[in-house]
């Protein structure tokens, strides 16, 4: 395919993934092959997923991680460094003057080395940044010892034809490092491709196979991440305790799902139900049969990681209750929007009013699905995106 420039997209997970980021990738690769231009995608081999292949498209090259494999830190760390070696030779080999590398954050920091290389090539370096590390993980492990990599993260980002944020929170850290204004890009995410809210049977029949029947549904849907503070849903769950037709619905899978169902057990919350992660064909009905969705945020992470899963609740237009930082964007947007509440995760009895006023009047439940409906609208599918991308990698 002949077009301005090819761009080169980075990140473990792409199609058929369902992770967040594999689904926004997904969806703005091929956007951008509509619009004549040539897109590749460097990827993880995972399970039995062919090496090499087209999709939309969209060139795909997968690496293969490495044979050891298994749960704890040794074995993902074998990962993440047998995908950092071979995303480099894919990419080395993948450039062309004129193109550009577009990374992003995972593997962390791997834009450093997408750097280099694109200036070796004759190409130009574009970071799209979705969660910002080292911080992240210093926030998450309390450990200082995290900051030696920011030098050369700093260095990239400063080096690189621009840094792509996902709001003004994450874009002042990233001008803080030094970056300069005309090279930093505000871009929110969005909602996956065609999601909309379901037909009503279809919600009946996810309420049904959760068993939920008239119950006031509170949900919680996606990763289950160390960023994400999931002590404060059970601390709410706590301060509801006493309410018979309340029930939490976990629906997702991550790091910290043994740990919150084992903790919810021990503390006798029955009502508190997890189920697996929705493939992205049932997606609409998981979220739309909850009568009101959690996002949540630990303290110290509002700078670094933007919760997307908002957009995906917004276009089904259900509510949202944010248990997290109240200064956070984040926590602005949902207020601002009128489509729910912030609280501090501190503060679950603040929450737990906030839950009955929505149970006790449908009017103001209504208005807030409303409002968040009207919010998806507006950040609903990757054309936004898929402009932004294509304006900023055509060379000249």
């Amino acid at each position: 395919m002949s077009g301005p420039g090819g761009i080169v997209f980075v990140n473990r997970s792409y199609w058929p993934e369902e992770t967040a980021t594999a689904q926004l990738l997904t969806d703005l690769a091929e956007a951008l092959v509509a619009r004549g231009r040539r897109v590749t995608v460097i990827a993880r081999a995972a399970g039995t997923l062919a090496r090499a292949e087209e999709r939309g498209g969209v060139q795909i090259n997968r690496v293969p991680g490495s044979r050891w494999d298994g749960p704890g830190l040794a074995p993902k760390a074998a990962q993440f460094l047998a995908f950092w070696l071979g995303a480099r030779r894919a990419v080395a080999s993948a450039l062309q003057p004129g193109d550009a590398v577009v990374t992003l954050t995972d593997p962390p920091l791997f834009g450093a080395a997408a750097t280099a290389i694109a200036r070796r090539r004759g190409a130009s370096s574009w970071h799209w940044i979705q969660d910002i590390y080292p911080e992240v993980a210093q926030a998450v492990t309390g450990a200082r010892s995290w900051s030696v990599f920011q030098p050369l993260r700093d260095r990239a980002w400063r080096r690189a034809a621009g840094c792509v944020t996902l709001g003004t929170d994450m874009g002042s850290l990233v001008a803080e490092r030094g970056v300069r204004p005309d090279r930093l890009h505000l871009l929110s995410n969005w909602a996956p491709a065609g999601l909309m809210p379901p037909p009503d049977d279809q919600i009946a029949a996810q309420r049904e196979g959760w068993g939920a029947g008239r119950e006031f549904v509170i949900g919680y849907s996606g990763n289950l991440g160390r960023v994400h503070d999931l002590d404060a849903i059970l601390a709410l769950a706590e301060a509801l305790r006493a309410e018979p037709d309340i029930r939490f619905q976990f629906t997702g899978s991550g790091p910290q799902r043994a740990r919150i169902e084992a903790a919810a057990a021990r503390r006798g919350l029955t009502r508190v139900k997890f189920a697996p992660p929705a493939p992205r064909g049932r997606l609409a009905a998981a979220l739309a049969a909850a009568d009101l969705h959690l996002v949540t945020l630990r303290a110290g992470c509002e700078r670094c990681v933007y919760p997307s899963k908002l957009y995906g609740i917004a276009a089904v237009g259900r509510p949202i209750l944010f248990l997290g930082p109240p200064r956070s964007e984040i926590a602005r947007q949902v207020v601002s929007a009128g489509m729910g509440i912030a609280a501090a995760g501190t503060d679950p009895a603040a929450a737990a009013r906030a839950v009955r006023a929505w149970r006790d009047r449908p009017e103001l439940l209504r208005a807030a699905a409303l409002a968040s409906l009207q919010f998806g609208r507006a950040h609903s599918g990757p054309a936004a995106a898929a402009d932004l991308w294509d304006r900023l990698t055509r060379p000249g």
